[in-house]
């Protein structure tokens, strides 16, 4: 007989799962050199409006291109996005760096027959979905892939994959890094882990309210397992 899913761990990508590291950074921005000549771009997610990469790309071109902004151009980009990061991991230019556990972590939870497992990222899905693959994660969160495709705060970008899990959010945790994931969880009033391996990172989450932290991925597990009552 098969086993419903009476509750739901949803991961942001960066932090949680994978480590965005430089040359990965780098790649976001490389098309906009490529296409429209855009260089100097801030790499602080924080100075922008939305912290999301759809809203992120719309402001720069908005910004760059003005009246002559279309959609056409903003799709043009994710092309030449995709193309980047797929041809960086074919030919060893990017590299994809696993947080230490993730992948196990999600083979347990996956595992469970309990849990309903998905993603909400501000990345643009096909880029988590590239990253992820290098990773051998991607199976686990593509049923809920929560992204930045249709545009929001990570408030919104959560309550889009709450809606497709169809669970009451006290049945859900979210696992996130950063202040704006504390507040999705918040607004959206599921639990929320703030997970990161830098011990200032963690105690900026608890100084906001956050109610619970985690280092490593065992830690995470324990604490996933307590908060919904799980067997361990």
């Amino acid at each position: 007989m098969k086993v419903i899913p009476n509750a739901a761990v949803v991961f942001d990508v960066d932090g949680p799962l994978l480590n965005l590291g430089p040359a990965e950074e780098q790649a976001f921005f490389t098309p906009f050199k490529t296409l429209f000549g855009i260089e100097g771009l801030s790499n602080n997610w924080d100075s922008y409006r939305i912290r999301n990469d759809r809203d992120i790309i719309h402001e720069i071109l908005e910004d760059y291109l003005g009246d002559r902004f279309e959609p056409h151009h903003y799709h043009t980009l994710l092309d030449e996005y995709d193309r980047e990061l797929t041809a960086g991991f074919a030919e060893g230019r990017l590299q994809v760096t696993p947080i230490p556990g993730a992948l196990e972590l999600l083979q347990t939870l996956s595992a469970s027959g309990s849990l309903t497992l998905g993603m909400a990222t501000a990345n643009i899905r096909r880029a988590a979905e590239i990253r992820l693959r290098q990773a051998s994660m991607w199976d686990y969160v593509r049923d809920h892939p929560g992204a930045a495709d249709e545009g929001g705060h990570k408030h919104e970008v959560l309550a889009r994959v709450i809606t497709t899990m169809g669970l009451p959010s006290k049945r859900v945790v979210y696992i996130g890094d950063n202040l704006n994931d504390l507040e999705a969880g918040q607004i959206n009033g599921v639990h929320f882990i703030g997970f990161h391996v830098n011990e200032a990172r963690r105690q900026r989450l608890l100084d906001h309210g956050a109610g619970h932290v985690s280092g490593n991925h065992d830690e995470t597990l324990w604490l996933i397992n307590r908060i919904l009552g799980l067997e361990t």
